[in-house]
């Protein structure tokens, strides 16, 4: 259901990139223009994870989730309506809060039912969905484009929301309300939650200002920080970029879905070689920060993409980022849980969320001016952009794994070991 719920979201929030460039010519927008109703949604994403993220630690994930998915479904299906710059901008900012819940409720869902041992798949597993949505949208949304037009490539994929509310309320409960659950799957999962709490109070909340002081949280943030803006530019800035490129976007479909499918593929093979690597007697930090590692490393191989305008070459580079993206932000997302009690999954989650949207909205400001004046060099247009994008997550590397270890928060209790 996580997974259904993260294609969905994926899908709806796609709808406007892959049409930017032809309500780009239709609206005469600039690319500082489409920054700006880009940036819209990525501000309320931004504010809306951490607002979310302490509401599903308070109202259940359930309740959360039905509360949100039929709120921005509704605003997808509404964007029809839109009719320029400022409605279109009003209405991806609400899209964008109300799918900014996404995230920190399956991470926090994660962390109910799944042992730790099983946690980095499960967490790939939902988080797959973001990069199937991105793959499977430029087909259903450009299909739709091309024969009825741009007001029902919004208004019918904003129908899925509701299909997906109906199994959600009959189908999802925490464990320990669930009445299809079987007495040893339920002694398993409250075991292990026993065995990673101790005596503490698993359900005790952590302010957020109690939570900015620990490294661990920090870290967490830097995780989503510095690499969900690049993944951010790809999905909402590829089209865009492939046409500045001069490549035609009917001819050059293949480079829009194959880095999504390298994406999910990655989100499984980093959950599968963490879960396995814990098994085989790994610690946890260690194998959590090997998909940390091969993806810092493997961000920068998008720094080769502007010695060519080559498609082939471009999605071969674009999947292999994506790919190794996948692994560093399947355990960005997983690492709330594996560190922080149940009480204060959900808000670490949606902190790292308002971490890596705010730094989104900085890099759309950026790319947005700096390809509007560097238009005149053709091809090389988005060079710069390129270019910092691909060293931003080696950073983060470096400073994800300086702070999360163990220390003395983690003598103190106020989060789990790693």
């Amino acid at each position: 259901m996580l997974f259904a719920s993260t294609v969905i979201n994926y899908i709806d929030r796609q709808t406007l990139s892959l049409l930017a460039p032809y309500l780009k010519v239709e609206y005469h927008w600039t690319n500082s223009d489409y920054a700006n109703i880009a940036i819209a949604f990525r501000v309320a994403y931004s504010i809306g994870q951490t607002a979310f993220g302490k509401l599903m630690d308070g109202i259940g994930t359930r309740r959360g989730l039905t509360l949100t998915v039929t709120g921005y479904s509704a605003i997808s299906m509404l964007t029809a309506l839109a009719r320029g710059f400022y409605s279109f901008a009003t209405f991806r900012f609400l899209l964008g809060a109300g799918e900014s819940a996404n995230w920190p409720a399956a991470t926090k869902a994660v962390s109910e039912w799944f042992p730790k041992r099983e946690r980095a798949l499960a967490t790939a597993f939902f988080d797959s969905g973001s990069s199937l949505g991105g793959a499977i949208a430029p087909f259903i949304v450009l299909w739709i484009y091309f024969r009825w037009g741009w007001r029902p490539a919004f208004m019918i994929p904003g129908t899925l929301g509701f299909l997906w509310l109906i199994l959600w309320r009959w189908l999802y409960h925490p464990p320990e309300e669930h009445t299809r659950i079987s007495p040893a799957e339920l002694e398993m999962i409250v075991a292990d939650k026993h065995a990673a709490d101790g005596t503490h109070d698993s359900s005790a909340r952590l302010r957020w200002r109690d939570l900015l002081k620990l490294p661990q949280a920090w870290g967490t943030i830097i995780a989503k920080s510095f690499t969900d803006p690049v993944f951010f530019f790809i999905t909402e800035w590829f089209p865009i970029y492939l046409v500045a490129k001069g490549i035609e976007l009917k001819s050059g479909l293949i480079a829009v879905w194959i880095p999504f499918i390298a994406a999910d593929v990655g989100s499984f093979f980093a959950g599968g070689l963490s879960g396995y690597l814990v098994k085989r007697g790994w610690s946890l930090g260690a194998a959590r920060k090997l998909p940390i590692i091969y993806g810092g490393l493997g961000m920068m191989l998008l720094i080769p993409t502007i010695f060519t305008a080559n498609v082939y070459v471009i999605a071969f580079l674009f999947a292999v980022v994506t790919f190794t993206y996948a692994g560093f932000t399947t355990m960005a997302n997983v690492l709330p849980s594996d560190l922080f009690y149940s009480g204060s999954v959900a808000s670490v989650s949606g902190l790292s969320g308002t971490g890596a949207g705010i730094g989104t909205i900085v890099a759309f400001k950026l790319i947005g001016y700096f390809s509007d004046s560097r238009q005149a060099t053709g091809t090389h247009s988005f060079d710069p952009i390129v270019i910092l994008a691909g060293l931003v997550p080696f950073v983060g590397m470096i400073l994800v794994l300086l702070l999360v270890r163990n220390n003395e928060s983690t003598t103190q209790g106020l989060v789990r070991p790693i």
